[in-house]
């Protein structure tokens, strides 16, 4: 086996999951590619060392011993500056990055002239996010049942049942965009019985919506005159708004924030992309709210992190392909062979290799290909 994979210990506040399952560790070792996982690494998603050591990955006693000893690095969410001195120009690491929103994370990648391929910019010709999707259809669907938990007066809302009871008015839920994570927002939202308001730019995609749900979910054109009225009248509202490698647009100002309920809620799913809420910033799941104008701002970076089980799983049926590209090809030759996987490549030699992470961060960029040559 000449090529290793190593999987480190998820080191992030409240992150829980892992980068691997046993049967996707079982992919890699079929496919002659060693794996090598810290130990521990699976237990907060319920996976033991035994559960990989049966799959024929190698346990590791500590993440510089995993990270050193690999050639693709497998993680779940961008490396935190305690990881920042494994980086080196030989290793490819495949994460999360959110490159835009952490530019520090994308200083020490070029500092250190790491490859970096993004799971949120893989990206097929049609436009979808294969990577980014499982983890959009978990935050989607949990961002509903966090705003409804917190819409109780005892953890601080307005005392809203989410969908209401016979005599009495649901509560008005409000989500902005129409994507993975909007639809599942809604989608989960409407089955509550709450009074969905689905908002996206995209008449298209709301067309769709509208086809499937059959008037369950009203949908409406978003501009900022429908956007300041919806928030003065919501109950929970839900920002779902992504643009692939960029900063998220900040589309609910301050003024519409000051202009919702006292104990309404903002769930803001888009903050590991700087969020697109004006008054938002990143908390953690040991402390995911705070109040401003009145209003509960829930921002957790890696909501999927609450249900780490569900969602090792699921990213793992999602990546496993393309970790297996990269680990049985190498990364030129893989995102030679996969478009889809070019995309993702965020940073080669020092240098960023994806417009949109080059725009939001103010540099320059070349293109994989050229860097790869460089």
């Amino acid at each position: 086996m000449s090529t290793t994979v190593g999987v480190p210990r998820e080191v992030k506040k409240g992150e829980h999951r892992v980068a691997i399952t046993p049967d996707g560790v079982a992919e890699l070792i079929a496919s002659e590619v060693a794996v090598v996982i810290e130990t521990g690494a699976g237990d907060d998603s319920s996976i033991t060392d035994d559960d990989f050591r049966a799959a024929g990955a190698k346990i590791s006693s500590s993440a510089e011993d995993t990270w050193g000893r690999a050639d693709l690095v497998l993680k779940v969410k961008e490396p935190q500056a305690s990881e920042f001195s494994h980086l080196r120009p030989d290793l490819t690491l495949f994460t999360y990055l959110h490159l835009a929103a952490y530019p520090a994370v994308a200083e020490a990648l070029l500092e250190n002239k790491t490859t970096g391929v993004a799971y949120e910019t893989v990206q097929s010709v049609t436009g979808d996010l294969p990577l980014l999707a499982p983890m959009s259809e978990v935050a989607g669907r949990m961002s509903t049942q966090i705003g409804a938990h917190f819409l109780e007066r005892e953890h601080g809302g307005r005392g809203v049942l989410l969908g209401g009871v016979p005599g009495v008015r649901p509560a008005k839920v409000v989500v902005i965009g129409a994507g993975n994570v909007g639809w599942n927002a809604a989608w989960i939202a409407q089955g509550m019985e709450a009074e969905v308001l689905l908002m996206d730019k995209n008449i298209d995609r709301l067309r769709w919506v509208d086809e499937v749900n059959q008037g369950r979910i009203v949908t409406v054109a978003s501009n900022r005159g429908a956007l300041e009225r919806a928030c003065a009248d919501a109950d929970l509202v839900i920002g779902a708004v992504l643009v692939p490698g960029g900063r998220a647009p900040i589309v609910v100002t301050e003024t519409m924030v000051e202009s919702m309920k006292a104990g309404a809620v903002i769930v803001d799913t888009a903050v590991d992309q700087g969020g697109c809420v004006a008054t938002i910033h990143e908390t953690s799941h040991d402390n995911p709210v705070y109040e401003l104008h009145g209003v509960l701002h829930y921002a957790v970076g890696n909501i999927p992190a609450a249900v780490p089980n569900t969602s090792t799983y699921a990213l793992t049926n999602a990546t496993l392909p393309y970790a297996r590209a990269l680990a049985v090809h190498g990364v030129a030759a893989a995102t030679t062979r996969s478009a889809d996987l070019a995309q993702g490549v965020n940073t080669v030699g020092g240098m960023i290799t994806n417009p949109a992470v080059a725009e939001a961060l103010g540099r320059p960029w070349v293109s994989a290909v050229e860097a790869f040559a460089a």
